[in-house]
């Protein structure tokens, strides 16, 4: 898998070409421009030279402005047992961003989620986990709303809780290492962006 995410157009035995078939539980593989190039089985697309694929990260909040924040399941390959945004989650082939998204609310929390909106469209990042296994991902930020009670799958959530924006916030900023590093990153986004996580 080495070098995928360098990829030049050349032919390459290992990626699938997805036509209209079936290609089950996949990420989708791009270029640095966010170019669809194929797709890569999910089970085995993330190493020590994971490339870059298409994701996406949402912050839900409820009607009084909490966000709701999870805890990954503790049978995560990555990222086991830290707290997090909302969810997040991989687009498939034929999906775009938003229309995974709602599919990973209802399968990650049981939530139909209202008012989605798109705040930041060209966020991507690279992180390692303290395994050595990396993160590689062109994942475009959304906040929504809660339309409903969450009912979390325990294979994707192991603990949830409600809280203040700019108490996650701070608390990111004072203590980094306790969240997940793409939600570190986002929130500092949202701040450069103008546009602090909470407010209108």
């Amino acid at each position: 898998m080495a070098g995928v995410d360098r990829w030049d157009g050349g032919a390459m035995a290992d990626l699938e070409n997805p036509g209209d078939g079936d290609h089950g539980d996949h990420v989708v593989l791009v270029d640095h421009d966010g170019r669809r190039l194929g797709t890569w089985p999910r089970s085995t697309v993330h190493t020590e030279e994971t490339p870059l694929h298409l994701a996406f990260s949402c912050y839900v909040l409820d009607d009084a402005g909490r966000l709701l924040m999870t805890r990954r399941a503790l049978s995560k390959r990555t990222w086991p047992g830290v707290w997090t945004n909302s969810f997040c989650g991989h687009v498939r082939w034929q999906e775009t961003a938003e229309e995974a998204l709602h599919r990973h609310a209802r399968h990650e929390l049981g939530l139909r989620v209202v008012d989605v909106e798109l705040v930041l469209p060209d966020f991507r990042y690279r992180a390692v986990d303290a395994s050595g296994v990396v993160e590689h991902e062109i994942c475009p930020v959304y906040v929504a709303r809660a339309g409903g009670d969450v009912e979390p799958n325990p294979d994707e959530v192991v603990e949830l809780a409600w809280a203040r924006p700019d108490d996650v916030t701070a608390a990111a900023a004072a203590a980094p290492w306790g969240f997940s590093p793409w939600m570190v990153e986002q929130l500092r986004a949202f701040d450069a962006a103008g546009r602090p996580l909470g407010r209108a």
